[in-house]
């Protein structure tokens, strides 16, 4: 990097710090949030760090001036943090990007209106960001990564400040969104229920009047976290809710609740086009969905193990494995609408050996147990209307609706 002279390192430090006083001063939080997006690695900014590590006596123009001295506990550590982060100190820079938002927090509870929130979002966006990096560089040098969840405490205070009947209340749900980041991040995803609790049950709070950013993303983790309690009608919900208010331009988002939200109707007996999969790069999902439409348990299994991985790494992959009973539904009504164009006066009961004879067509080695068992199953889950004649092996099926639509409900666990 290039240091700048001494003069005009003074003078760019001098005009950071009047466009610090004059944005709170006027009250352009546009301005303010500019001054603290490290991320951004904005010229003007970086610019601002390298006079900082060439000038190395910034606090001394913030005590001589009364202007910018009333605000010395936030400016002398947010200086601090920018000259380490420029430096590549990110771990210096966490400890004093910290100090700074608390500092910046105490003179943000004694403004009225909440005319700073948007600033007060970019300090909960860049703390938790700036966490992530410093962590990397603690365990990339043998050290306990802690600073994510140092993150997560702060932002809980956030959160407390901003759970009041007053304005600056819309800001709680975007602080949640990024607690619920961390915790995800951690895996620690049940710190989110006491902060969900605060949302959904607390009477101050308004949920139609959050911004229809912070909906989104508070439906899209909450309906994570659905799924992973596998209560998929819930689920359902808050994903639909997410992928209908999601910005259409913003492609990346709808992948990303897509890719939760298809498992999701799969488990509810809804089947997505392939176009649509094709649109959003989702084709890992393509064979379960034709292995469901043919009752194929193979391609089932092989899609399983190739994306495997994957499946695992979003959560998804024991929900989709649960898709085998409706593959064994669907392959069961193959057999008997084939039964029944060659007799149908016996369409209603399935021999078992005919069952296993198809799985052995299908690679898959079933003896009669293992299938009486599966029909067992499927019976007890409601996919399929019968009874067994066990001396003969036979599923004797109902003649009315033998094999019920789950029609947006799961399967009875």
């Amino acid at each position: 990097m290039a240091y700048p002279s001494m003069g005009e390192a003074h003078r760019r430090i001098t005009d950071y710090l009047n466009n610090f006083s004059d944005a709170v001063s006027y009250q352009d939080v546009a301005s303010l949030a500019q001054l603290f997006s490290f991320s951004s690695n904005s010229p003007p900014l970086l610019s601002v760090a390298d006079a900082l590590n060439f000038f190395q006596d910034a606090n001394r123009l913030i005590k001589q001036s009364e202007k910018f001295s009333q605000y010395g506990e936030i400016l002398a550590p947010l200086f601090r943090s920018l000259q380490s982060y420029r430096t590549g100190n990110l771990v210096d820079a966490y400890h004093a990007f910290e100090k700074f938002a608390n500092a910046f927090i105490q003179e943000f509870r004694n403004w009225e209106s909440a005319w700073a929130l948007e600033a007060l979002y970019v300090i909960a966006y860049e703390i938790r960001v700036l966490a992530e990096r410093a962590d990397r560089e603690l365990a990339s040098n043998g050290k306990s990564p802690e600073k994510l969840k140092g993150a997560g405490s702060f932002l809980m205070k956030v959160f407390g400040v901003l759970a009041g009947k007053g304005p600056k209340r819309v800001g709680a749900l975007y602080v949640t969104c990024q607690l619920f980041k961390i915790y995800f991040k951690l895996g620690t995803v049940h710190l989110c229920r006491s902060v969900i609790r605060s949302i959904e049950t607390a009477r101050i709070f308004d949920f139609e009047e959050f911004p229809r950013r912070d909906k989104v993303t508070y439906m899209y983790y909450t309906g994570r976290l659905e799924v992973f309690n596998e209560n998929f009608p819930a689920a359902d919900h808050k994903l639909s809710y997410a992928l209908t208010h999601c910005n259409p331009l913003r492609e990346a988002n709808i992948r990303m609740i897509l890719k939760y939200l298809i498992p999701v109707k799969l488990s509810l007996g809804i089947l997505p086009e392939t176009s649509l999969l094709e649109k959003y790069n989702l084709l890992e999902y393509n064979n379960v969905v034709q292995a469901l439409k043919r009752g194929d348990l193979r391609l089932l299994r092989h899609a399983l193990q190739e994306h495997e991985d994957q499946f695992l790494r979003s959560g998804v992959y024991l929900v989709l494995e649960k898709l085998e009973l409706q593959v064994y539904q669907r392959l069961v009504k193959k057999i008997y609408f084939i039964q029944k164009q060659k007799d149908p006066s016996k369409a209603h009961q399935l021999k078992l050996e005919v069952i296993v004879k198809a799985l052995k067509w299908l690679e898959m080695d079933m003896d009669l147990d293992e299938v009486e068992c599966i029909m067992t199953i499927l019976i007890y889950k409601n996919l399929v209307k019968g009874y067994f004649a066990h001396k003969s092996k036979v599923v004797v099926l109902s003649k009315q609706d033998p094999f019920p639509k789950l029609n947006g409900k799961p399967v009875n666990s």
